[in-house]
């Protein structure tokens, strides 16, 4: 599992995807996310302006990140 620390309130999705290397860009980050390939929390979410919070964990593509 990959860490993440969050330096403000909250990241969306679709940056914590870009800001982790889980994706090339933004185009892709948004694809992913309504294709219905991230999972928020254990739950599929096709919200790609989801506000992540300290404590959530985020799994795409195998991999798990846990903002901290």
């Amino acid at each position: 599992m990959q860490d993440f620390i969050l330096e403000g309130d909250y990241i969306q999705l679709i940056q914590l995807l870009k800001a982790t290397h889980l994706v090339q860009s933004g185009g892709e980050a948004q694809m992913v996310v309504l294709e219905g390939l991230v999972k928020h929390n254990g739950e599929v979410d096709l919200r790609k302006r989801l506000k992540v919070r300290r404590g959530d964990i985020i799994e795409f593509n195998g991999k798990k990140i846990q903002v901290k």
